[in-house]
């Protein structure tokens, strides 16, 4: 006859069992929880070496408008195979190189000329803004009245550019909310092609939360990791700004009030077919001195299809500083909303001999 085992053997093996799974139950957590997209490529180098001018921009004859836009299909009708795509970062669209589409106010007629006829390269238009770091004083309303800073730098080397938007509320050296917004990609014929979109907000207590997006050959795919049909001429929230720049400075779309410029817009949840009014020219009081600006808006249209969460943004851009945003209002409500003024000259790179150009475009 057999003696029994004691029951407490059996109580440590099915312990042991459970200790054992929770562990693998935890592994595997933890590979989820540090499954997600690949850090962001770094921030391109550059030295800001000469402070910005005022000058009298010169008439940019006005060129013929692109073909329509596709437009963005109803969220209903989106390509979403996907709540469960992987965290990894797909393949970014391939893009034409950049070639010179329009004459800038510095560039003398043959220049132009050469540059337009030169075969493809490495490098942009030089219709393009050099790289440049703008500085703002920031003033708001969230939960009450707030301060701050920000900073925009627009970042370009050959064809490749990055935006990177810093904004901090609360004082510089503890500020109880930052929030960076990134885009990268490629500078085109047609403009601004983004590859990916980074987003990260910060409390003084708590995670960061990040968001990216990427873009595809004809998709996007959204923080979520839903992929949906990407319209033409498709920007992120950061990219959004240097596009509207690059559109006015070489007159694909003329600076006159009531016009309306029009684009898809990928925010990290959703996609907007997204209107911006130009409302009319104001002059704004900036430490450089009275700056003139044109004030471009979202239509109410608009701005009554945006969902909750998602930030709607107002420019005041100056001719005399490369169609640069001297201002730049940034809502999520009526409540709650930052307002970014200059506060002192734009930064930038060395400015590129005219004589140059040609040489660099055609090698």
């Amino acid at each position: 006859m057999k003696t029994p085992r004691p029951p407490w053997l059996l109580v440590l093996a099915v312990l042991a069992l459970h200790l054992l799974a929770g562990h693998e139950v935890q592994r595997i957590q933890e590979g989820w929880r540090h499954d997600g997209p690949p850090p962001a490529p770094p921030r391109l180098q550059v030295d800001f070496v000469r402070e910005m001018v005022l000058q009298a921009p010169a008439a940019v004859a006005a060129l013929p408008p692109a073909a329509p836009l596709k437009p963005v299909p109803p969220a209903g009708d989106a390509l979403a195979p996907a709540a469960a795509l992987p965290a990894s970062a797909p393949e970014p669209r391939s893009e034409p190189v950049a070639e010179a589409a329009s004459a800038p106010a510095d560039l003398p007629p043959t220049a132009v000329a050469q540059a337009a006829s030169a075969p493809p390269s490495d490098e942009p238009g030089p219709e393009w803004p050099l790289s440049t770091q703008l500085t703002y004083a920031l003033t708001g309303h969230y939960r009450g009245p707030v301060h701050g800073q920000a900073q925009v730098e627009w970042l370009r080397k050959g064809r490749d550019y990055q935006v990177h938007l810093d904004v901090a509320v609360g004082p510089s050296f503890a500020p109880f909310i930052t929030r960076r917004m990134s885009s990268q990609g490629q500078l085109t014929p047609e403009g601004i092609a983004p590859q990916r979109y980074d987003e990260e907000t910060r409390l003084i207590l708590g995670e960061p939360r990040r968001a990216s997006v990427f873009f595809l050959a004809a998709e996007v795919q959204l923080a979520t990791g839903v992929r949906e049909p990407a319209g033409r001429g498709a920007q992120d929230s950061a990219s959004q700004f240097v596009q509207l720049t690059w559109l006015f400075m070489t007159g694909r779309e003329p600076l006159q009030a009531g016009r309306v410029v029009q684009f898809p817009l990928v925010l990290p949840r959703k996609q907007y077919p997204w209107q911006y009014e130009v409302l009319g020219e104001e002059v704004l009081d900036t430490p450089m001195g009275p700056v003139a600006s044109w004030h471009v808006r979202p239509t109410p249209a608009t701005q009554a299809q945006v969902g909750g969460g998602d930030l709607v943004a107002e420019a005041w851009l100056a001719p005399s500083l490369q169609y640069l945003p001297v201002r730049l209002l940034i809502r999520q409500d009526t409540q709650t909303y930052i307002d970014l003024m200059l506060k002192s000259a734009p930064l930038q790179v060395a400015p590129e001999s005219t004589n140059d150009i040609p040489r660099r475009l055609s090698r």
